[in-house]
C-alpha cells in the first residue's frame, strides 16, 4: 500500500492541534541509519487506510517529500470517542534486516472438521494473531490455518502450522500454544442451574428454557424499571 507524507517543521502540542484542525495527521518516522523525522500526513487518506488489515500487517510505501521509503505501521493513537487519529508512528525497514511483526490469523475449513461435524463441539480461537521474524519481502499478509482436519483428541498448536519460507513464529523455548480451543456444547453449561432439574424433565427443553428465560428477562426488567421510576419520582 502506498500514502504520501511530508516533512512537519512544526512541533509541539499546539503545532500538532492545529495540524488536526487542517484535517491533518501528525506523526513521525524511524529507524534505520536516518535520524527520527517528524512528518504530517492526510487524515482521511490514512483513517480509512487503517481499516484494512494488509495496512496493519505488510509492508507500506511512504513517499516523503517526494522520496519513496518502505516502512512498518509500528502504532496509531484514536481519538477516545471521536472518528479522529491523533498520531502515527512508522518505522523504516532494510531488505537485509530481519524483522517482528503480529501477522493475522484466517481460519478456514473449521465447519467440515471433524469436531463440529461428528462431535458438535464449539470452537473458540486462542489467538487471531501470530508474532513472527523474518526479513521484510518474506514477510506474509496473512497466515491460512486449515482447520478441516481438527478433532477432540488432535487440537491444532503453532507447530502445526505451514509457514512460507523463512518464516519463523517468535516463541519462548519450549512453547507451542494453542490457536483454536474446543468445548463440548451442553444443556446444562448453557442454563441457569436452578431451571436444569426443570427442564431436563420436559420433552422439549429447549422451547421450555426460551420460555423461563424469556419470564425472567421481563420479571428483571421489571424491577429494573421500577426502581429507576422511584429514583426519579421517590428521592
Amino acid at each position: 500500500m502506498k500514502f504520501t507524507a511530508v516533512t512537519r517543521k512544526a512541533q509541539g502540542t499546539g503545532a500538532s492541534r492545529r495540524l488536526r484542525r487542517a484535517e491533518k495527521l501528525p506523526g513521525i518516522v524511524y529507524g534505520g541509519k536516518v535520524a527520527a523525522t517528524p512528518i504530517e500526513l492526510d487524515h482521511n487518506e490514512i483513517f480509512h487506510a487503517l481499516r484494512k488489515e494488509k495496512f496493519h500487517a505488510s509492508i507500506l510505501e511512504m513517499v516523503l517529500d517526494g522520496k519513496s521509503e518502505r516502512v512498518l505501521l509500528r502504532s496509531f493513537q484514536m481519538h477516545p470517542y471521536k472518528p479522529q487519529v491523533l498520531h502515527i508512528d512508522f518505522q523504516r525497514i532494510s531488505a537485509d534486516e530481519q524483522i517482528r511483526m503480529n501477522v493475522p490469523l484466517h481460519f478456514v475449513g473449521e465447519e467440515k472438521s471433524p469436531a463440529i461435524t461428528i462431535d458438535k463441539t464449539n470452537v473458540n480461537h486462542a489467538l487471531t494473531e501470530l508474532l513472527v521474524s523474518c526479513l521484510p519481502d518474506q514477510l506474509p499478509e496473512f497466515i491460512t490455518v486449515d482447520l478441516s482436519g481438527l478433532t477432540v483428541d488432535k487440537p491444532v498448536h503453532v507447530s502445526d502450522l505451514v509457514l512460507p519460507e523463512g518464516v519463523t513464529p517468535v516463541l519462548k523455548p519450549e512453547e507451542d500454544p494453542l490457536l483454536s480451543l474446543l468445548k463440548k456444547a451442553s444443556l446444562t453449561k448453557l442454563l441457569p442451574f436452578r431451571l436444569t432439574p426443570f427442564l431436563l424433565q420436559q420433552k422439549n427443553p429447549l422451547r421450555k428454557a426460551q420460555k423461563r428465560l424469556n419470564l425472567i428477562s421481563f420479571r428483571l426488567l421489571k424491577m429494573y424499571a421500577a426502581e429507576i421510576c422511584g429514583v426519579f419520582f421517590y428521592p
